[in-house]
């Protein structure tokens, strides 16, 4: 999904259900009560939808159970610091674009974020035009185009949907058309839980359980569990001690 320019849309309508303008999910976390209004306010102006969430454990928390397009991440946070949502974030293993804001305008402090694995940093104060700016920026270069659309990965986990190929550290992985759509629901997803009713299609509950258990098996040799999240659904995970395929 891409950002909308920004220029004149404080009062722009959310666009309709099945339009071309798609709408982000962006996870706002600032426990600034004022500055967080206006964020949110300026974003759902454009037609996004936002979550707000004021403390670090609880957007970590999300970040686990739900889906997002594109986080922003206050430094300062009660519960759990901005530093270490985005190392757990990356920990994970999720590909989400994440922008920290902050007042701290030490060189060592942006170093640190960025080294933790958060795509840009945003000094406060700001103009919001230059956050969906800088949101815009990210999404380019973290290949928000068709290119980017047509592969995607989770540790030793590779898809191509252009040529519907897979690989499992680096080895060809043969899959049936069901099970292909099921593991890129899942590789898509991030490492973020995708309900059972979006994974079943049209075929039985049933169905899906022999679907995960004949891939769990393939997946657990090369460090990728299939997690069940009960009542819910199914998300991707690391085993412990391995990330990106090595120990």
């Amino acid at each position: 999904m891409r950002l909308r320019a920004a220029a004149g849309t404080a009062n722009r309508r959310r666009p309709p259900p099945g339009t071309d303008e798609d709408i982000m999910q962006i996870l706002l976390v600032e426990d600034d009560p004022v500055l967080a209004a206006g964020i949110t306010e300026f974003l759902r102006g454009q037609g996004d939808d936002v979550t707000l969430e004021n403390d670090g454990m609880q957007a970590d928390r999300l970040l686990q159970e739900r889906s997002f397009d594109f986080a922003l991440v206050d430094v300062g946070l009660p519960g759990l610091g901005g530093y270490e949502v985005v190392r757990r974030i990356r920990d994970r293993g999720q590909a989400l674009p994440v922008i920290l804001i902050t007042a701290r305008d030490a060189l060592d402090d942006r170093i640190y974020g960025l080294d933790l694995g958060a795509d840009d940093y945003l000094l406060k104060p700001f103009e919001l035009a230059e956050l969906t700016a800088r949101m815009r920026a990210v999404q380019r270069r973290s290949g928000g185009g068709a290119a980017g659309a047509s592969r995607s990965s989770f540790g030793p986990l590779a898809l191509d949907a252009e040529g519907r190929l897979a690989t499992l550290a680096g080895e060809p992985l043969m899959l049936t058309g069901r099970e292909w759509e099921l593991l890129e629901a899942l590789v898509r997803a991030d490492g973020r839980t995708v309900a059972r009713e979006r994974l079943q299609g049209e075929g039985s509950g049933n169905a899906l359980e022999v679907y995960v258990s004949r891939l769990r098996p393939r997946l657990e040799s090369a460090g990728v569990l299939i997690r069940t999240v009960r009542g819910f659904g199914y998300r991707l995970e690391h085993a412990r001690g391995q990330r990106d395929g090595t120990a």
